[in-house]
């Protein structure tokens, strides 16, 4: 059939793909290349609106629990629900502040206090172990003891690194926020980039993706209060000092798994060797102990049956987020890695089929 018999057939002239030119492909590559530069120095944005689409993303089906919920005939849209959830969090907020931080503060004060004449009787508890002998103790005690005496120089220089941290946290809080209201469009809209066969597929499997990393949210949270209240627990009976702040400090940071565990541990274990090094006995056996039962059974239980990883998926998660983008990318690396896992089933993961075992027909007669 030629060109002409195909017009009069259809009514419409024929569309031939025309081959790309060599000005065609340059101009493609200087412009991959040119987005490539452009996203390197503007990384850290690009690193911050990640996060908070995906915090907005972890939080969603809250929200949607929230519109789901009715009085009557009347039932909170978007908006309302997203006010009630920030309403939620301020309280929570403000109930821990009231509460908890009292006796946090209070350590902390006592702390700050006694930092110029506790980290000299460190330092001698230090010099008197085996291997100490290597060590300069002198010098790393009047390091210390410089560092007490010009905290004060060292707070005023690190007021412009808290002050951009603060701006950060209050950018991604507003952008989780936008997000959450106008993020379908904008998901509508590059869910339109996609040929129509396909773009019931990659919604369907987004969508899976968006159920597993809200749980992950819920595993998290459990695996951080877990945490935070039984090492208070402990601290107080060791009567280690400083137990609240340790306890709560603890379980903040838990929301970096392992690393933030063993950064908060050592602390614990430096403020526990300044009384007696029977309290860093017994802070170290409970954190190995804690850490067995949270490795073998809390993080199976939970994490597992929330985000549906393997423990080595995890940790290979855990070691990227962390080189990419230090302790954010730690923290959103185990959603990151499941909505990895869920399109990597989807699109390259080929299941063998199953093979049904045919009896012959001589068997059957």
């Amino acid at each position: 059939m030629n060109g002409q018999e195909l017009l009069d057939k259809q009514g419409t002239p024929p569309v031939i793909a025309k081959p790309r030119s060599a000005r065609s492909n340059i101009l493609f590559a200087f412009g991959v290349a040119l987005a490539l530069y452009t996203a390197w120095h503007v990384r850290n944005e690009l690193i911050l609106i990640y996060v908070s689409a995906l915090f907005a993303v972890v939080l969603m089906p809250v929200v949607r629990a929230i519109t789901s919920v009715r009085i009557g005939k009347w039932s909170p849209n978007r908006g309302m629900a997203i006010f009630f959830l920030l309403l939620a969090v301020a309280g929570a907020v403000t109930l821990f502040v009231l509460f908890a931080m009292p006796p946090v503060i209070r350590d902390l004060h006592e702390f700050g206090r006694e930092m110029p004449t506790r980290g000299p009787q460190l330092l001698d508890r230090i010099r008197k172990l085996p291997f100490a002998q290597r060590v300069n103790v002198a010098a790393l005690n009047a390091k210390l003891q410089d560092f007490a005496s010009n905290f004060a120089t060292y707070l005023l220089f690190s007021i412009k690194n808290w002050a951009g941290t603060v701006f950060d946290i209050l950018t991604g809080v507003i952008l989780t926020i936008y997000f959450m209201l106008e993020g379908e469009t904008a998901y509508r809209w590059l869910l339109s980039f996609f040929p129509i066969d396909r773009r019931q597929r990659l919604d369907t499997t987004l969508a899976r993706a968006e159920v597993r990393m809200g749980k992950w949210l819920l595993g998290q949270g459990s695996l951080m209060l877990i945490l935070g209240l039984s090492s208070t627990i402990v601290f107080v009976f060791l009567k280690v000092r400083y137990a609240y702040a340790l306890g709560v400090l603890m379980g903040l940071l838990n929301i970096i798994p392992i690393a933030g565990a063993l950064i908060s541990v050592v602390l614990a274990l430096l403020v526990a060797a300044i009384d007696s090094w029977g309290r860093v006995l017994g802070v170290a056996i409970f954190y190995a102990i804690y850490a067995q039962v949270e490795t073998s059974y809390l993080t199976p239980r939970i994490m597992r049956t929330s985000v549906d990883l393997a423990g080595l998926s995890v940790i290979i998660a855990l070691l990227l987020g962390a080189a990419l983008a230090g302790v954010i990318g730690a923290m959103v690396a185990v959603p990151t890695a499941v909505l990895v896992a869920v399109l990597l089933n989807e699109y390259f993961v080929k299941p063998e089929p199953i093979i049904s075992e045919a009896r012959p027909l001589s068997a059957v007669r």
